[in-house]
């Protein structure tokens, strides 16, 4: 819906990446001129299994995202690859 309406794509990305790498980056793979970059760390959640042997309880890396928006005209094809 992002990439509809509002020019933009989303990326996991690593936690130790800053705005400007992620913008590098996606200007050279995808060869696409960047106008803005927003990210957010998405916290690990707890996961709880239920089993023979009683509950076994879990946790989920936190990531961090990255919300590329894209110049007017540029567009990345994430699925013309599959």
């Amino acid at each position: 819906m992002l990439n509809d309406a509002l020019n933009q794509v989303t990326f996991i990305v690593d936690r130790k990446a800053n705005k400007i790498e992620i913008r590098k980056a996606v200007e050279k793979r995808y060869n696409v001129a960047v106008t803005g970059v927003n990210t957010g760390v998405m916290p690990g959640k707890l996961r709880v299994r239920f089993t023979r042997d009683g509950l076994q309880r879990g946790r989920i890396k936190g990531y961090k995202k990255a919300v590329v928006t894209l110049a007017e005209g540029d567009e990345i094809d994430l699925y013309g690859e599959l």
